[in-house]
């Protein structure tokens, strides 16, 4: 039921034992599904049993327990073939692109490799023929990779894996420090952000890329804005956020809520009050940005041209914006809207409204993030925060919306001093996104009766382990010490 190779690469298919589940798809989905649900219930009630902990005064768990879970949770993840999306396998074919010396960011998988290709063949139908949307910074890690497994996937899936890996284990260890930074508890940061549903299923077992993006990102920040002021550190804060941004773009956003952080620090604030801001702060927040910005763009052409790949990423940005996802806000309006003007009789002018709400959407997180800039100049707001905050427009906004997405937000907010109906959000919603990608990493066009019959068996199988769990717990609890 996981995203795993074709069959024609996947080392289990056709064994009398271990490729049983394969041949008897419904079964297998039903026991993801009763698995994922166990997990979340268990992610639910550690952060339930916590917080309990510290409102009574008992010791709540420790960091180091919280770091034992997370182990426990992702181990067999990251023994596992990919679930929930086969994008590592189009990782691994544009790697192979990028080594062979075609470009990646002109060509697809399919026009470079042939659709004979072993690294070809377990990359979904959509993805075949476009190009890659990552940076080249990415792209450069995957030549390693590639020089490693060259056409073997399974071997390339785990290397991929290991990149992914290192960069959760770097994200556990800058939470703690950014949410003591920002008065916020470790271990409520260590809970939200790394022992997230999310990060074991799309990141630990999807592998995606998010992973070393975000874990770049955060280091970057906790660094340039340690509270030790000394020049290297804001400028290799700098270098690092933009790498993240060449893994891909959306970290862009970082360097304006770190150009903001530096202002303040620099005394680049706007004075209070309806007054306009002196001119002396204002050169300072604009050498601020200018030294941010000028450190990103040299990262930038160095990454670019280094890498042998150029500046022909720039037009491949809007590839994932392909698929029109209805949990992308502004597609789902567009799609309304669309229908609304077909029953008014106004005629199927779809992809125009669609391509509006889009833009729409774009602009007003565009807005959003401004203000937020704005804010966080002024004081009001900690970088990191503003960050989170940030991207939580910016995936709101977004033309299309998987799951993955979600941490981009979700991570930074984890350690950071956000309200806590947004944090009640955050949870909620993480509930709610894991479940939205299937499993196989594929949908269920011609067979669109196998989710809902796998989900109902998951839902009776969860309701009887949960019982018999009370149960037990009950019969345990009324024994005599």
């Amino acid at each position: 039921a996981g995203a795993a190779p074709a069959p024609a690469l996947n080392p289990v298919d056709g064994q009398r034992l271990l490729g049983l589940p394969a041949r008897m798809p419904t079964v297998s989905l039903a026991v993801v599904y009763l698995g994922m649900g166990l997990v979340v219930l268990a992610w639910l009630g550690l952060g339930w049993l916590g917080r309990e902990r510290l409102r009574s005064g008992s010791a709540a768990p420790s960091r180091s327990a919280l770091v034992r879970i997370l182990l426990t949770w992702a181990a067999p993840l990251a023994l596992a073939p990919p679930i929930f999306s086969k994008d590592v396998y189009s990782y691994l074919a544009q790697s192979a692109m990028a080594s062979r010396g075609l470009n990646p960011y002109v060509l697809g998988p399919v026009q470079a490799l042939g659709i004979d290709d072993p690294l070809t063949a377990s990359i979904p139908t959509i993805w075949r023929n476009t190009p890659a949307p990552y940076g080249p910074a990415f792209l450069t890690l995957g030549r390693a990779v590639t020089a490693v497994a060259g056409d073997d996937v399974v071997l390339g899936v785990l290397l991929q894996r290991v990149l992914v890996l290192a960069a959760v284990a770097l994200i556990v260890v800058l939470l703690p420090r950014l949410a003591r930074r920002c008065g916020v508890d470790v271990l409520a940061a260590l809970w939200l952000g790394a022992l997230n549903p999310l990060v074991l299923f799309d990141l630990v077992s999807s592998v995606h890329n998010e992973a070393i993006m975000i874990a770049l990102m955060l280091a970057g920040m906790e660094l340039a804005l340690s509270r030790t002021e000394r020049a290297w550190r804001w400028v290799a804060g700098t270098v690092l956020v933009a790498l993240a941004a060449m893994v891909k773009l959306p970290a862009v956003l970082a360097l304006g809520f770190l150009a903001a952080g530096l202002a303040r620090r620099w005394g680049g604030r706007a004075p209070s009050g309806g007054r306009a801001p002196a001119a002396a702060p204002v050169r300072k927040a604009l050498g601020a940005a200018a030294a941010v910005g000028g450190i990103a763009v040299a990262v930038t052409a160095v990454v670019s041209l280094g890498s042998g790949l150029g500046f022909a990423w720039i037009a491949t940005l809007g590839t994932p914006g392909l698929v029109r996802s209805m949990w992308s806000p502004p597609t789902a309006l567009g799609f309304v809207g669309a229908g609304i003007g077909i029953v008014a009789g106004l005629g199927d002018h779809a992809d125009a409204v669609v391509a509006l709400a889009r833009s729409f959407g774009l602009l007003v997180a565009g807005a959003v993030c401004l203000l937020l800039l704005h804010r966080t100049w002024r004081g009001r707001l900690d970088p990191v925060t503003g960050l989170g905050l940030g991207f939580g427009a910016v995936v709101l906004g977004s033309p299309s919306e998987y799951s993955w997405y979600l941490l981009w937000a979700l991570v930074p907010l984890a350690a950071s001093r956000c309200r806590p109906v947004v944090r009640h959000l955050a949870v909620a919603a993480s509930v709610v996104m894991v479940f939205v990608p299937e499993p196989t990493g594929a949908d269920f066009g011609f067979r669109p009766y196998e989710p809902p019959m796998a989900g109902a068996a998951a839902l009776v199988a969860l309701a009887v382990v949960v019982g018999i769990a009370l149960w037990r717990a009950r019969f345990v609890a009324g024994r005599p010490a």
